[in-house]
């Protein structure tokens, strides 16, 4: 449970990123500086964090209580013995985080929040189907029923009925849903890249991978000509904190233990989030069906783990009366 309340968590945080990209813009600031700031202070706290996690198990073992604590100390070997191989391999896990940023946050220009979102949540069912790939299965019953729960809350906590197809802009359409694949990958590598290295130290290589990647496409003129010290230092320190080191940290820790399929179900929660932020903070119209879909897509979320509650007592009432 600890492990799928971790991704539900992080991909929560995500929720809020739409909210201070779109307040960032009407602020003046451009796609580089947004997401350049997000990926930096996301890096900066990650590298801070796992410095951390490794002086403290450092003094564990020289307090002599590293020596008795198994995992302490295979913690500790991992962050010492890491090779540059991992680290690049953690690196280019890494840039699906960047890559979803760009595209998503760009794909704000020329589409409604509510339209980016939906196109997002496309991850849902493109996670399921990657794992069914990778797996050689189909899908049971739940997960099935799971993804149609899903697409109906979406539809209608997106808005897109109120709205029309009338601001259906191709470009911000393309760019949405390859939102939803770098997000997929971001999901996948997450889970599978360099597993055996503790949550801390992968995301912040993955985050020094990000960062790279963006500085490299938008040099950081933010650093030198004085921007940093504006309020871009404050979108870039929300951003970074809940779109660059709680979700990567969580799904680090979360995503091997659950699989790729269940952590994109999880990540629906992201979806609620926006909804209700736009409504506080952006003062949009959120109308009754939109908060109905909210309602939906939780109830989604739920949906599995309701059966699996509901089967367990079912096993345990079947035990009891035998």
């Amino acid at each position: 449970m600890k492990y799928m309340i971790s991704v539900f968590v992080g991909a929560a945080s995500y929720g809020v990123l739409s909210t201070f990209v779109v307040l960032a813009y009407g602020e003046g600031y451009k796609l580089g500086e947004v997401v350049g700031s997000q990926l930096m202070i996301g890096f900066l706290l990650s590298w801070l964090f796992a410095t951390y996690i490794e002086r403290k198990q450092r003094r564990s073992e020289e307090s002599g209580s590293a020596g008795k604590r198994t995992g302490a100390g295979g913690v500790k070997q991992n962050l010492q013995r890491l090779s540059w191989k991992t680290r690049l391999l953690l690196m280019a896990a890494g840039l699906p985080t960047a890559i979803t940023g760009l595209v998503y946050y760009h794909s704000l220009r020329y589409i409604p929040a509510s339209l980016a979102i939906l196109l997002l949540f496309q991850f849902t069912w493109i996670g399921v189907l990657v794992q069914c790939i990778r797996q050689k299965k189909r899908p049971n019953r739940a997960i099935v029923t799971t993804l149609v729960i899903l697409l109906g809350g979406t539809i209608l906590a997106a808005g897109i009925m109120e709205q029309g197809g009338g601001s259906f802009h191709p470009l911000g359409v393309t760019l949405g849903f390859l939102a939803a694949i770098s997000y997929t990958m971001f999901i996948l590598f997450s889970g599978n890249a360099a597993p055996e290295v503790p949550p801390a130290t992968r995301s912040k290589w993955m985050m020094a991978g990000g960062m790279t990647f963006v500085f490299i496409l938008f040099p950081p003129e933010f650093l030198w000509n004085g921007d940093l010290f504006s309020s871009l230092f404050l979108f870039g320190t929300l951003l970074g904190l809940f779109g660059a080191f709680i979700p990567p940290l969580l799904f680090a820790y979360g995503v091997p233990h659950i699989g790729e399929g269940m952590a994109g179900i999880l990540g629906a929660a992201e979806l609620p989030v926006a909804v209700l932020l736009s409504s506080i903070v952006l003062h949009e119209q959120v109308s009754w069906l939109q908060w109905a879909g909210v309602v939906i897509v939780l109830a989604g979320v739920a949906y599995p783990e309701l059966i699996k509650l509901v089967r367990r007592n079912k096993r345990i009432s079947s035990g009891v009366g035998a």
